[in-house]
Parts: C-alpha cells; structure tokens; sequence
C-alpha cells in the first residue's frame, strides 16, 4: 500500500529527470537506470514530471508512460510526488487522481501566471483541491521565478490554515530566506499549522536554508548523494561538518544551477554518471557545445582531487554508484 505524503516529511526528494533517446524519444529502460541510481544515493523520496522532468514537453499519452514506469520500477519503496500543474483545472485533476491510483504519494501544483493577487490564487487552490479530493496531499511549488506569481507569507499561511491537504511547500523562491524564517516561527508559535518545507533553487543554498528551518531539499543536483548527507548531517546537529561537505561540491552545483543550460548540464552529469544513457534535452531546449563539456570535465576533475583528498583523511567516502566512483563514468559525447 502507498504510504501518503504528510507534513512530516523531510531529507532529500530528488526531481527527476526525464530520459530521452538520442532521437528524442522517452527512454524506457533509463527510466529504470536512473530510479536505481536516485535509490543508490539513498534518496527519502522522488517528485517526476516537474519542470526539470521537461513535463511540458510530453503529450499526456507520454506522461502516463512515464510516470506508470517510475512508480512501477519504484514499488513503494520510497513515496512519489507526481507534478501535476496544468492552465486547465480538468486535465490536472484526472491527472492527479490517475497518479495516486497508480502509487503515487502526492501531487505537486505550481499557481497560474495569471494569478496576481491573493485572492486568486487562495480560490483557485481551494477549488483545485476540492475537485482532486480531500485523500490527494498537495505540494504549493512556490517558484515565482518561473510562474511570475509571487506569494506572500500570510497567503501561504491562509492556505496551509484552510486546506489540510497542503503538506508541503517547495520553497524555491530565491533570496527569500527571511520567508522561510517567517514560516517556521508562525508554526513554531502554533499560531499556524506546520507543514514540510523542502527547498528547491539547485540546492544552492541548502546549508542556510536547513538552519532557518526547511526539513530537506527538493532539487535535481547530479550527485544528490551530497544534499542526503548534508541533510543527515544538519539533523545529527553536526552543521559544520556539513557546511564543510556543501562546499566542496558547491562549484559544480554552482556551475548547474544555471538559468536555461542547467536541464542539460544536469543531464549530462547523470549520463556520465551512468544513470542515463543518453543527455539530450527536447526542443526548445540547449544543446551543450565542446566548451561547455571542457567545463564540465574541469569542474568534476577538481570534484574528484578534493574527494580524494579528504577521504585520504578519513573525513568522507561517497556511495560508489554503480562499481565506480561515482563520478565520471564515460567520455564527453562531444
């Protein structure tokens, strides 16, 4: 039976990538390469089909594909968040109840474009989760970036107070740490109900965001081994030692996070890592050139001296991933 997703969880939900062929078809077989390679790097949990799942790039026909192998190749041995954002309420509803028919755990919604004032989106979010049912936990992916639909914390906490099938925010508005302080001390206080934070933006700034409160990440960073232990290592109290660990991969994840090529530096990095066979990013999309694959072969050279240099002091040794290092398992291919 899947285990439903509530406001108690925390650790590392990795987003998906979503594989392609060379040809641009979906890559069946990948699909099961990478859900063991995410279980491998002891990740608490998986979301698919979000933006960096390229979801808008699929026909529904290739969405359900998708997601029935995810869940398939997963079994229920870790919960699923299936994104589900659509402009039409209909299709994100059938959608939704389709995922948790078929295992998933929850459902991720981001707001409308259209939605700029509070009383849009506060509607729209009570309608979207009467239609889906009260049994369907909801994840508010807060990405005003991407969706230009900024949200304040009062609305977030409207929301979180009125609709208790919200059990999770992807924090993923960026230099917005003070909204995540302001968040928690509402719950703390117990003026308002608690929920799951788990941040997005890469990782980029997991270390601060574990310390004002946010119970893991919800990212797609290559070598999500990392964020797990650095999460592990914040809930064992043991901040340095994981600020220490961040930094060491922090250029890499640095050089990733990019607007526009990250998707496929990110995919990339996977396919060298084996989890993937092919990189390719459908259109419109980047296509990385030679230079771009001279940065990357830089960057994860650097990665791999600096992990070799403090596993020489016994201070960390990686998860091998697949026989290897981990790290860099076949050439560039440029």
């Amino acid at each position: 039976m899947t285990t439903r997703l509530t406001e108690t969880a925390s650790g590392v939900y990795v987003i998906a990538a979503t594989p392609f062929t060379d040809t641009g078809a979906i890559d069946l077989p990948s699909i099961d390469r990478l859900v063991d390679f995410y279980l491998g790097c002891d990740v608490a949990g998986m979301t698919i089909l979000g933006m960096m799942g390229e979801a808008s790039k699929l026909s529904s026909e290739e969405s359900d594909a998708v997601m029935r192998r995810f869940l398939g190749r997963i079994k229920g041995r870790i919960p699923v968040v299936v994104g589900v954002s659509n402009p039409g309420t209909n299709p994100l509803v059938s959608h939704g109840r389709a995922a948790m028919d078929v295992g998933a755990a929850g459902v991720m919604i981001a707001p409308l474009a259209s939605h700029q004032t509070e009383e849009q989106l506060i509607n729209y979010f009570t309608r979207t989760c009467e239609a889906l049912g009260p049994d369907v936990p909801v994840v508010y992916q807060d990405y005003p970036l991407v969706t230009t639909a900024y949200v304040s914390v009062d609305t977030i906490e409207k929301l979180v107070d009125t609709l208790p099938q919200i059990v999770m925010l992807k924090h993923e508005d960026s230099g917005a740490h003070n909204k995540l302080t302001r968040l928690r001390d509402g719950s703390n206080a117990k003026v308002h109900r608690r929920i799951s934070i788990l941040v997005g933006n890469g990782g980029l700034y997991l270390p601060q965001e574990l310390a004002r409160g946010a119970d893991g990440a919800m990212t797609g960073f290559a070598y999500p081994e990392m964020l797990v232990e650095v999460c592990k290592l914040y809930a064992a109290g043991k901040m340095d030692e994981g600020e220490d660990l961040f930094d060491i991969y922090l250029p890499l994840l640095r050089h990733e996070a990019q607007l526009n090529v990250g998707i496929a530096l990110r995919k990339e990095l996977l396919r060298r890592r084996g989890a993937i066979a092919s990189a390719y990013v459908r259109a419109p999309g980047p296509t990385l050139t030679r230079a771009d694959h001279v940065e990357i072969d830089g960057l994860v050279a650097r990665l791999e001296k600096r992990i070799l240099n403090i596993n020489a002091l016994g201070q960390y040794a990686p998860r091998p991933i697949d026989g290897g290092s981990g790290m860099r398992l076949s050439a560039p291919s440029v």
